[in-house]
């Protein structure tokens, strides 16, 4: 301990581990959410791309998703993280490279679910088997919150992005191609980088102490004794957990706010305002920069208080506010301004909420876990843009939509209050005082 300058060690962590993930998540998300821009100008040239098929389309994608997720995730726990990872990216940036070449209603819905299918168990094998072994239990908090902030910067920078790529013809294809087939390029890339430069454990890092070797590694071995001295989970126990059921269900009531409001918001901001897609997508990253800003105040106040339930739950509030007020947005200003309440609340406390399945879980049966509590929230994607799709085609309008998910993100805010805040079966004021004690020499001291 005395050997090692935690500042530095911080500092290293952020720039070897976070950021290369935090660049894998913005590629991820860019890829993911890019048919919601396409769609803008696709319709123009694809007379089969009606709501009802884009809404089918934008939810197989998790179909795809939740086949492999589960599989995925335990071959990545008795494999190595960064290689699946390196994988991951490599087949979705194939895949939505093919995005730009389907002409065929067909074809798109097989695209999509090919791009699902490759991304499938990202997140769960980086909350469960990366960061673990990377940053103890009172540090993920934050890292993750950290990770998940490109979430937010994908869309800051990918909206304004496809907003431009979709108005002008560069190479001679019509724009929505090119958006694909430019947005897929950095995925391709950076799988090889990856590869190479990202560890699954601190013993694999030349650019760790040995000192800095032995600490992260003892801090993870203890973490894990401690946890498993209280329940030793196998994969089984932990998928019929309640807990870890009762995480499935709030995740995805969370997700179909989440995603209802992800593939659609472009096209009602479109109806609403007719402006152009450049502009549509330059207003887009104003609400997500105020969500960035409050998803970093959650992830450093929950690491300080070492609170997690009711973070959640407020973020979650808050967004079930402003989607439940979305119907009475009859202007920009206050359209944005309800975007504004409804992306704080359906980011800003995701980094926190990944972190509770580790509190109790660990190894396989953490990865397993948050791979079917992420798979519970695929369904919620595949719900949640087809029940807008549904709702507009039988009333014309979106305004049903938004309720059903102004509830759906309530309902799962509550259930957050439900959680026993234990952690290893110490209670909340055991873990407040163990988080500040593992704060401190992090920060140097």
């Amino acid at each position: 301990m005395e050997n090692i300058n935690f500042d530095s060690l911080k500092r290293r962590r952020d720039l070897r581990i976070i950021l290369p993930v935090f660049l894998v998540s913005i590629i991820a998300c860019i890829d993911r959410v890019n048919i919601s821009y396409a769609k803008l100008t696709m319709t123009q040239t694809l007379s089969w791309l009606s709501p009802e098929v884009y809404g089918f389309g934008a939810g197989i994608f998790f179909a795809g998703y939740l086949l492999l997720e589960i599989p995925g995730s335990l071959f990545a726990a008795k494999f190595s993280a960064s290689k699946w990872i390196s994988r991951i990216m490599f087949t979705w940036g194939a895949v939505s490279l093919c995005m730009a070449f389907v002409t065929t209603e067909w074809q798109f819905y097989l695209c999509r679910f090919l791009l699902g299918a490759s991304e499938a168990s990202l997140y769960p094998v980086i909350y469960s088997l990366l960061f673990p072994r990377w940053f103890t239990a009172s540090e993920r908090a934050r890292a993750t919150s950290l990770m998940l902030t490109s979430l937010l910067l994908s869309t800051i920078i990918g909206a304004p992005i496809a907003g431009v790529l979709l108005e002008h013809s560069f190479f001679g294809l019509l724009g929505w191609q090119e958006l694909f087939i430019l947005e897929s390029i950095p995925a391709l890339c950076f799988a090889f980088y990856f590869f190479f430069a990202v560890k699954d454990r601190p013993d694999q890092a030349s650019w760790l102490t040995d000192a800095e070797k032995e600490y992260l590694t003892t801090m993870y071995q203890e973490e894990q004794a401690k946890m498993q001295s209280v329940k030793k989970y196998t994969v089984f126990q932990a998928f019929t957990d309640a807990k870890v059921l009762k995480l499935c269900l709030i995740y995805f009531l969370w997700v179909v706010g989440f995603w209802g409001f992800y593939f659609w918001m472009p096209t009602v901001l479109k109806n609403l305002s007719g402006w152009s897609t450049s502009l549509i997508g330059g207003a887009i990253a104003i609400p997500m920069m105020a969500a960035l800003v409050v998803q970093l105040v959650i992830g450093h106040t929950a690491t300080v208080t070492g609170d997690k339930v009711w973070h959640v739950f407020g973020a979650l509030t808050v967004g079930a506010i402003g989607l439940g007020l979305s119907p009475f947005a009859h202007n920009m200003g206050v359209a944005l301004f309800l975007i504004c309440l409804s992306a704080i609340g359906i980011h800003a406390s995701m980094g926190v909420w990944w972190t509770i399945p580790t509190t109790f879980l660990s190894g396989p049966a953490a990865a397993g876990s948050i791979a079917l509590i992420n798979s519970c929230g695929n369904l919620g994607g595949m719900f949640g843009p087809n029940m807008m799709a549904w709702v507009q085609a039988e009333t014309g309008s979106f305004d049903m939509g938004y309720y059903l998910m102004a509830a759906f993100m309530f309902c799962a805010g509550v259930l957050v209050l439900t959680l026993k805040y234990k952690v290893n079966g110490a209670t909340k004021k055991d873990v407040l005082l163990d988080a500040k004690a593992t704060v401190q020499p992090t920060a140097g001291h």
